[in-house]
């Protein structure tokens, strides 16, 4: 089985302890790691209208910024690589981070992330728009995990039309075959 971890910065340790624990021994691991490029691209043009320059070249003004997020996605790879306790290979990409973490899981079996949005409801809004994206795109099965326990099913809104002691306003049951 070849199993793909994204690496995320708030729930990384939650997808990585998961993995450890539910994906078998002898699975082929990938720690993937994703730098999004919109920052340096905000950076380059931010310095160029303020000194009136037109159309910056790639990469240009960025490479500090460049080499921080490297260095950082590094650190934060051998953290979740320690976490993990178990060999695996490390990927680093820079890119649209959620069509390159669908790229990524192209060449596995399974994707492990962790839930990025709201912790305290069950629900749609539990996904960051990444990690959405991902999941209706994933070209693998996925383990989605909760980083936290999950909320109680109390958490769930009521159905449309709640008020309503015939529940007009929920829709209506699917037809049986």
């Amino acid at each position: 089985m070849r199993a793909l971890v994204w690496i995320v910065e708030d729930t990384w340790q939650a997808a990585v302890a998961e993995a450890a624990v539910l994906l078998p021994p002898d699975a082929d691991v990938t720690l993937l790691h994703v730098e999004d490029a919109e920052s340096e691209s905000v950076v380059r043009a931010a310095r160029h209208a303020l000194l009136g320059r037109a159309r910056p070249r790639a990469h240009e003004g960025a490479e500090p910024l460049l080499a921080l997020s490297a260095q950082a996605a590094a650190e934060l790879l051998d953290e979740a690589l320690r976490g993990l306790g178990r060999p695996a290979r490390l990927q680093a990409r820079r890119g649209r981070v959620e069509r390159e973490v669908v790229a990524a899981a192209e060449a596995v079996d399974i994707l492990v992330l962790a839930r990025d949005g709201d912790r305290e409801h069950l629900g749609p809004r539990s996904l960051g728009p990444a990690a959405r994206f991902v999941v209706d795109h994933a070209p693998c099965r996925v383990l989605l995990i909760w980083p936290d326990a999950p909320p109680s099913v109390a958490t769930i809104p009521p159905p449309r039309g709640a008020g309503d002691p015939a529940g007009a306003g929920d829709p209506p049951p699917a037809p049986h075959s």
